[in-house]
């Protein structure tokens, strides 16, 4: 249903011996909490205008110095009656799930709505489905992904659409321990032997031991990745949405003040994927476009929060966090706008200098200059057979020629993307970015509200006073962390992607014409 993430390709698991096996990760959760208060006035130092006057850049590494500039303000542990900004476009999921299978059939068509890409929203009988799939053990799981047949008096596990997921999941026990299954036990002894020489026989244990061979720290980040991807896409993709990796690496774009003496432009990047509306016709789904994004997803390996200075290590996790929402609000922000590059029409993108001379031969072209004989003498017959064969015609430009050419750095907007901002309430003067975030195996909903005044910052709009932020703060909320180990959290978490998707893909009733045509 969603396509392979390329675990197939993945090495086989190795046999390693207990001793061998290093400690669990230990698993502390970041609840770095920043707090603003808008009648305190801004330090000039840490102010956002400043910082970038003087360095042109903002990076995550800044911490909580960066979270201070941006006034980001964060409430932790909401409910989605708080994450989500008008209640009125979710589903009774509470009545949802008390329904059956035959009672969800007959009132799903009820339940749907329209949604903004001309279809209608998943009904109760998808989230029974879903919920269904989700709620299976993960050692059945486990097992049908293994291929393994079920304890006697038990069926096989049906994953369904979440057989990916479980798949996925199942990659993590290599590497972390599930909370929800007591801890692995030794091999057992070898049994004596019965008085008449008969060994007695074992009884069949109900579950196989986890085989974790390596601790959390060294599971490859893209296995996190695969399976948020995987977890998100059993909801997103019955509204017509998809997780995927952004074409150009994502980055959030920083110009100096309009009024600074030598104009700079920085960036910091992001390995965060964006969440996208997919294409409804053909046409364009061969073109690869895709519309939005909806929403960012932000995976990150760390998992040390405990450190001596355990401020910095929470405040560069969140702040990681925010990079991702700024990042995916300036992506929002280009709808109906075009790209203009840094530097275009100016002096300094389009005329020679450094001398004006004509310049001489770079790299392998002094190789290929330089004498390797006597041209004059006519070559043997072995110097023709050592010669290779005549290479065809360039028809690109050699790497030289591109180096030696005064243009204005690469296009940074991605052709194939028509960005939008999905979801953005109609006359407000800012934007709800909504981040799924993860870490260890857990996964947290986080909504960051963006002024546009601060997008004009970072744009390179000066500040009138630098103690005082224009935007007023940054708003963020948080839900709780989720354990995708644990059945109950993982449906929770289900619930509150679906919600952001409900919410973010809500068709709002259309305005009333207020011109009249003249009785």
């Amino acid at each position: 249903m969603f396509g392979s993430f390329g675990l197939a390709n993945l090495p086989p698991k190795v046999k390693v011996a207990p001793e061998d096996i290093p400690p669990p990760t230990p698993i502390c959760l970041p609840r770095y909490q920043p707090f603003v208060q808008d009648d305190v006035p801004v330090d000039p130092q840490h102010a956002l205008s400043n910082l970038l006057k003087c360095t042109g850049r903002i990076s995550a590494a800044s911490g909580a110095i960066g979270l201070s500039a941006i006034g980001f303000d964060l409430k932790l542990d909401v409910q989605v009656e708080e994450l989500i900004p008008d209640l009125s476009f979710l589903p009774d999921f509470k009545r949802w799930d008390q329904l059956t299978l035959e009672e969800a059939r007959e009132q799903n068509q009820a339940e749907r709505r329209p949604i903004r890409n001309g279809n209608s929203s998943p009904g109760c009988l998808v989230y029974v489905e879903r919920r269904r799939e989700l709620s299976n053990a993960n050692e059945d799981a486990f097992r049908t992904v293994r291929r393994l047949a079920p304890p006697k008096g038990r069926q096989q596990a049906r994953l369904g659409n979440a057989y990916e997921f479980f798949r996925c999941l199942e990659f993590f026990t290599m590497y972390w321990e599930d909370p929800s299954q007591p801890p692995s036990l030794p091999p057992s002894p070898e049994l004596a032997p019965t008085e008449n020489g008969e060994a007695p026989a074992a009884e069949e244990p109900l579950r196989p031991q986890v085989a974790r061979t390596s601790d959390g720290g060294s599971m490859p980040p893209e296995y996190r990745q695969n399976l948020i991807s995987a977890f998100v896409k059993l909801v997103a993709y019955d509204f017509g949405c998809n997780v995927s990796m952004s074409r150009l690496e994502p980055r959030l774009h920083m110009s100096s003040p309009e009024d600074h003496p030598s104009p700079r432009k920085s960036y910091s990047p992001s390995n965060c994927h964006f969440l996208f509306q997919s294409p409804t016709t053909r046409e364009a789904a061969r073109a690869g476009l895709v519309y939005g994004p909806l929403g960012a997803v932000s995976t990150r390996p760390g998992i040390n929060f405990t450190t001596p200075d355990i401020e910095t290590a929470q405040s560069t996790d969140l702040a990681r966090e925010v990079l991702a929402a700024l990042i995916t609000a300036q992506h929002r922000a280009r709808e109906g706008k075009v790209e203009t590059r840094f530097g275009e029409n100016q002096w300094w993108t389009s005329k020679p200098r450094w001398g004006g001379g004509t310049g001489g031969p770079i790299g392998r072209e002094i190789d290929a200059d330089s004498p390797l004989g006597d041209k004059d003498a006519a070559p043997t017959d072995s110097e023709k057979a050592a010669r290779p064969a005549a290479k065809r015609a360039r028809k690109t430009m050699s790497i030289y020629d591109a180096y030696r050419m005064v243009r204005p750095p690469a296009f940074t907007w991605d052709k194939k993307a028509r960005y939008e901002a999905v979801g953005r309430q109609k006359g407000a003067d800012y934007d709800d970015v909504f981040v799924i975030s993860s870490i260890f195996h857990h996964i947290s909903i986080l909504r960051v509200r963006v002024p546009d005044r601060l997008l004009e910052v970072l744009g390179g709009s000066p500040e009138p006073d630098v103690t005082q932020r224009s935007w007023g703060r940054v708003q963020g909320w948080r839900s709780q962390w989720f354990d995708l180990f644990d059945t109950e959290q993982r449906l929770a978490a289900m619930q509150m992607i679906w919600a952001v998707m409900a919410y973010q893909m809500r068709k709002e009733p259309e305005e009333e014409d207020a011109t009249m045509a003249d009785n």
